[in-house]
Order: C-alpha cells, then structure tokens, then sequence
C-alpha cells in the first residue's frame, strides 16, 4: 500500500496480527479485549515462540507486515534478546513470549477479570 489507510480499525490490525502470528507458528496465542479497560490499547495479543530465534523472527516479521498492510510503525522492545518482545502497535499491544518466561510473568492473568479464562484466538 502506498498510504495509510484511514480506516483502519483496532479489529483489522488485530485480525492481520492474529493471522501474522498463526502464519509464524505462533503457540497458545491469547487475545485479551482492553476496550473499556486501559487507555494502553483496544486489544492485547499475548502468544509464545519455542525459542528466542522463533520470538525475534516472528515479532520482525509482524512489524514488516504492518508497515507493508497499513503503514503502521511499531515500537518494538526486546527484540534483540528474543525472550520477551512488545510490540506496540498503537491500538493493539502484542507480547511474544518463550514458553518459560511466559509462565514466569503470566502476563495474561493480570488482565483478565478475576474468574475469567482467555480468549484463545
């Protein structure tokens, strides 16, 4: 695409992330609705890779995607030690996890209302 497009919704960046992840062989992917809740976004995407390669290589692929679909820069944090990358693509936070610090931080669990499980996307 040449510009940005105006209309791009928080639901058509989280579809286009959501489907980045699932072509990367993203695992446990997790989608958490923010709307209503948190200033920080609409929508929270939490998934894990098996190794630090897998978690960097995915979180460079979906950036390269964004700005290529929508002209969207990401922020990035993380990216160069593959344990734990944010990318904060404005209205959609998306953290890439390997298995064990995953499960060390349960990132997920801080976000979901007491008693509720995960949208698994």
């Amino acid at each position: 695409m040449t510009g940005a497009p105006a209309d791009v919704t928080s639901e058509d960046l989280l579809a286009r992330i959501l489907s980045s992840l699932d072509d990367d062989k993203a695992e446990d992917i997790v989608q958490i609705d923010l709307r209503g809740k948190s200033s920080i976004g609409d929508y929270m995407v939490v998934c894990s890779g098996r190794s630090s390669r897998q978690v960097a290589a995915m979180a460079e692929k979906l950036v390269e995607r964004l700005k290529h679909d929508f002209n969207r820069v990401s922020r990035v944090e993380g990216k160069d030690t593959g344990d734990w990358v944010l990318i904060d693509a404005a209205d959609v936070i998306v953290h890439i996890f390997r298995p064990e610090v995953r499960d060390f931080y349960q990132i997920e669990k801080m976000w979901q209302p007491a008693g509720a499980s995960p949208t698994q996307a």
